[in-house]
């Protein structure tokens, strides 16, 4: 394994356990749920990876709690996709920095998604600017990665079912492993 698959990997081991208010679920069943969907509509393993990546940035920032909650946007997208960028291509990186862009996106072109989001992600929809102007809209439109987004971002919201069992820590670690190193 690569130092910077030991560093993912690793940072789900140690922090996936974590919560954020209003979720219901952990960091690391968050990701696998969001995986999972990605795979079961057979995306490209990139965009696969991008989905259980997502959210590391909540894991590499160095807020405490769920920042939502005391009015801070913690950029865990800008955070999270330029880490990836630093180790993956573009096709894993871009979804996930275009990912809360996508949110906004959804907001705007189809009032009925707001009903799907979760107590933390209408705190954070807020923080993060709201629905956006049409000429924001269209600039989203124009992005290669745009369409991979919206499906992660519709993932997301899916990926936060408390009631799914997820199997063991180890053997959802194991299978993060695989993605990452295929996509490196």
């Amino acid at each position: 394994m690569t130092t910077s698959m030991l560093s993912i990997v690793e940072l789900y081991r140690e922090k996936g356990h974590l919560h954020y208010d209003g979720e219901g679920v952990s960091q690391l069943a968050h990701a696998w749920q969001c995986g999972q969907l990605a795979k079961n509509q057979k995306a490209s393993p990139k965009l696969q990876l991008a989905a259980w990546l997502h959210d590391i940035g909540h894991l590499l920032s160095k807020k405490e709690g769920t920042p939502t909650s005391y009015g801070h946007d913690d950029h865990h997208e800008r955070l999270g996709g330029n880490y990836l960028a630093q180790v993956f291509s573009q096709e894993v990186a871009q979804p996930v920095l275009m990912h809360v862009l996508a949110k906004r996106y959804l907001i705007t072109t189809n009032p009925e998604y707001h009903k799907s989001l979760s107590p933390d992600s209408i705190r954070s929809l807020i923080l993060q600017g709201g629905e956006m102007t049409v000429e924001e809209c269209e600039k989203f439109l124009s992005h290669s990665f745009a369409s991979d987004a919206v499906l992660l971002r519709r993932w997301d919201e899916l990926a936060k079912n408390s009631e799914l069992v997820m199997p063991n820590k180890d053997e959802v670690i194991t299978e993060l492993s695989n993605i990452v190193e295929i996509c490196l």
